[in-house]
């Protein structure tokens, strides 16, 4: 009839035109993110602000992949004369390779594309590097840096250029195009948290005698 009451609507429909707070504030902070990452990617492409730059950051790119670190470990732990940096070295391979696993896993549940300001340039990738959370480098870079300022006897200049080169490697992400900048983030603090779990994970000759029998 023309003058019934208009029926109430689904909870559903009523949520959507009445979002959460929560639902407001998480959307108006992801747009934020997508709008300063953009603004951020000066190296992105040649023609991007900075994009005679963007050689210079591809190389800090390389210093951070995870292959490079992984070789050269390896080359280390082969070559060591020292039971004390063996087992360092150790820890260390086994640090990246728990934080290849690691991202790979959060970066295939989130499934989060790369920015579309990327061009997908990037030194050697597997299938998961299609998606952009977490940033690996970023993740990398924090285990990393704990890892040898925990672990190797290095004078202050040496100490701080560590910790540069972390927060390079990060920036440049976002700089490249390749991740927003809660990638990296993220990535930070996941990098940070995996550490711990390495320390609390140390690999030594009481622990696990079968891998150092290897060398």
């Amino acid at each position: 009839p023309a003058g019934a009451a208009a029926a109430p609507l689904p909870e559903e429909d009523c949520m959507k035109l009445n979002p959460s707070f929560v639902g407001i504030a998480l959307s108006s902070l992801l747009a934020i993110d997508l709008w300063a990452s953009k603004r951020l990617g000066v190296c992105a492409g040649e023609g991007s602000a900075w994009g005679s730059a963007r050689p210079l950051m591809k190389v800090i790119e390389v210093s951070g992949h995870g292959i490079p670190w992984l070789l050269g470990t390896f080359y280390g732990l082969c070559h060591s004369d020292s039971s004390a940096a063996r087992e360092v070295l150790l820890n260390l391979l086994f640090a990246l390779l728990l934080d290849l696993v690691m991202v790979a896993v959060v970066k295939g549940l989130v499934k989060r594309p790369r920015p579309t300001h990327n061009k997908m340039d990037m030194f050697v990738t597997i299938s998961v590097d299609k998606y952009s959370f977490p940033s690996g480098h970023a993740t990398r870079a924090a285990l990393v840096c704990r890892f040898v300022l925990r672990h190797l006897v290095l004078a202050v200049p040496l100490r701080v250029l560590v910790v540069l080169w972390a927060l390079i490697v990060s920036i440049s992400r976002v700089m490249l195009g390749r991740h927003n900048m809660t990638d990296v983030l993220f990535g930070l603090l996941l990098g940070y948290a995996l550490y711990s779990v390495v320390e609390h994970c140390w690999l030594s000759p009481a622990t696990a005698p079968a891998l150092f029998a290897l060398w």
